[in-house]
Formats: C-alpha cells, sequence, structure tokens
C-alpha cells in the first residue's frame, strides 16, 4: 500500500474539512454583525452567540491549518523492523474476535478513515491512546488500551 498516495487523501480531506470550517467562519461573523442582531437589552444575546460561534469555528480552521502542514511536512519511511513500530507505520491488528483493522499512524490531526482499493484504513495519531500503546511494538506483540473500565487488547499481525 502507498503510504504516500494516504497521505495525500489526508490532505485532501483535511482542505476539505478546511473549506468547511471558513465557511462556518463566515457565516457565523456575518450573523454576529449583522444589524439586526444587534442586541435590544441585557437578554438579547444573538449576536454575542453568533461571535463566540465565529471564534470556535476559527479556532477549528486554525487547527486544521496546522494539521495540514504537520501532515505537509510528513515523511512516511519503510517500516524498520530494528525500531518497531513508529510514526508512519501501517499496522494490522487483530482482536480477540478476528476482526482484522488497518491502522495509519501519522501526525497530529488527521484522525479519519480512508479507503484504498477495497481497504478500509484508520489514520490516527501517534498521540493517540492506541497509537501510543502501538509506538516500539513488533509484529507478534500484543497491544492493549484502557477505555473507562473496558481493556481492549490486539495483536500485531503486519507492520509496513
Amino acid at each position: 500500500m502507498d503510504k504516500l498516495l494516504l497521505q495525500k487523501q489526508v490532505l485532501e480531506r483535511l482542505a476539505e474539512d478546511l473549506l468547511l470550517a471558513e465557511q462556518a467562519v463566515r457565516a457565523a461573523h456575518e450573523t454576529a454583525t449583522h444589524e439586526e442582531n444587534i442586541a435590544e437589552n441585557k437578554y438579547d444575546t444573538l449576536g454575542l452567540e453568533a461571535a463566540y460561534l465565529a471564534t470556535g469555528q476559527a479556532r477549528r480552521a486554525e487547527d486544521i491549518r496546522q494539521a495540514m502542514a504537520n501532515w505537509r511536512h510528513f515523511r512516511p519511511r519503510p517500516y524498520d523492523s530494528s525500531k518497531g513500530i513508529q510514526l508512519g507505520a501501517l499496522v494490522c491488528l487483530v482482536d480477540s474476535a478476528d476482526k482484522q483493522q488497518l491502522l495509519f499512524l501519522g501526525p497530529d490531526g488527521g484522525s479519519m478513515k480512508l479507503v484504498s482499493g477495497a481497504q478500509l484504513i484508520q489514520v490516527i495519531s501517534s498521540e493517540a491512546p492506541l497509537g501510543r500503546a502501538m509506538l516500539g511494538k513488533y509484529e507478534g506483540d500484543e497491544v492493549w488500551i484502557e477505555v473507562a473500565p473496558i481493556r481492549q487488547q490486539f495483536e500485531v499481525l503486519r507492520v509496513n
């Protein structure tokens, strides 16, 4: 599987998300500054609420821009079996029910699902709990995470 193609797909998806976030910023800003939304009394807060929304959307857009910068500078390397799983690894895990999942370990901000051919690939960050748990592991190793009171256990089948 071509990791550079996966990286390109992540960047395309982030660009789409950025476009939507920027449109939301503009819409919220227009609502906040529209003359009909000028507060007439202390209980009239539509303009203020829209301003808060615009600020939140602007932060979201900035987070996406930062994620895009991280992914542009990211250079996925081939798997080095002497180092174990590192950033850029494409990992196939299997759970206790023999369900397999394919994970692409990338920089922050790219948590999403991609399709390559007939395969579904979950893109996760090395900062995500499962991403952290996989770092340094090798084929055949067990990986586990605890989410609330539930412990999930996986085996590393393959790494590319």
